[in-house]
């Protein structure tokens, strides 16, 4: 006698099952990208900062180019002009404009702080979408205007003058550029394979941030003999885990996870960090980081299920639509 397999319904496209090894991964990114904005701020304490996140970018694309030439070899890199230069230009937006403007302004921002202001991003892709005639829905563009209020009381304390007002508009300027890198992603060719993409926007956007810390005279002020241990320390976790570990796990995930679960990170790390920021460096917790904060995560949650909802009723589940690097 035979016995019948019981019937499991067919997995439609798109769908992922959310295993214990996605959770994991889930975990992994929540904690690390979150805690970038703190071991960026360990960092600039004594190191300058283009010419140390332009160093963490370009060692950390020798170790992803060594692991993906290990595992699939010198073909994978062979790719039309039109999409390595789709990935410079990201590479000049999101680390330059992004990851570069943060460490600048982080010299005197609080790191969490910071990290409420980048959590906006998803409202500034937002906002750029309308602008090339891209309109999102209503519940969208709510979230928009919600966000944009908690970016504003953020803001406050610098339009009141009683902080520096210029770091935090640097921090919101690093977010729309981020923004920018974003959708110019979703809109023009990028090499096909993730990995190849992302080491050649480090590549690009880690020399040009190496160039611009010798324009400005960075090597001047490094010295390395009277770094902080703790910066060195910081600086190896962007390297390694911050960039190669994090983003691998980023990626596995974009194959593995509802796309749904997997953008949540978009408003778990500016938790993170801020708790990281209180705690490591008691990073003062006032109203308005609180009160702004809250309303952001809000917002960009908002958007995100909004947003997420509408690309599985009209694209494919495996279009990601966003660009790959973690935002810190």
């Amino acid at each position: 006698m035979t016995t019948s397999k019981p019937h499991r319904p067919p997995v439609r496209a798109g769908e992922h099952p959310v295993t214990a090894a996605v959770l994991a991964a889930l975990v992994t990114v929540y904690l690390v990208w979150g805690s970038t904005y703190l071991a960026i701020k360990y960092t600039v304490t004594s190191l300058p900062p283009f010419l140390a996140m332009g160093s963490r970018f370009l060692l950390a694309a020798i170790v992803i180019v060594s692991a993906v030439l290990a595992m699939r070899g010198r073909a994978v890199f062979r790719i039309s002009w039109q999409q390595a230069g789709t990935a410079a230009v990201c590479g000049l937006f999101l680390l330059v404009g992004g990851n570069g403007l943060v460490a600048v302004a982080e010299q005197d921002v609080d790191s969490g702080l910071a990290a409420l202001l980048i959590a906006g991003t998803p409202l500034w892709v937002v906002l750029l979408r309308a602008v090339l005639r891209d309109r999102p829905s209503a519940a969208t563009m709510a979230g928009l205007l919600i966000g944009l209020a908690g970016v504003a009381i953020l803001l406050l304390p610098g339009l009141s003058g009683s902080s520096e007002l210029f770091p935090l508009l640097l921090v919101c300027l690093s977010s729309v550029l981020w923004a920018c890198g974003t959708v110019l992603s979703t809109r023009r060719p990028l090499p096909p394979d993730p990995f190849v993409t992302t080491v050649l926007e480090m590549a690009v956007g880690g020399s040009a941030m190496v160039l611009l810390g010798t324009l400005g005279g960075e090597w001047g002020r490094l010295d390395v003999a009277a770094a902080a241990p703790s910066a060195w320390i910081a600086f190896v976790y962007l390297v390694l885990v911050g960039s190669a570990v994090a983003y691998s796990a980023y990626v596995w995930l974009l194959a593995r996870a509802p796309l749904s679960l997997v953008t949540t990170y978009a408003y778990v790390n500016p938790a993170v960090a801020v708790a990281l920021g209180a705690l490591f460096l008691q990073e003062p917790l006032t109203v308005n980081v609180v009160v702004g904060g809250t309303v952001i995560i809000a917002a960009v949650a908002l958007v995100i299920t909004t947003e997420s909802r509408g690309r599985r009723r009209t694209v494919p589940a495996t279009d990601e639509g966003a660009c790959p690097l973690e935002p810190a």
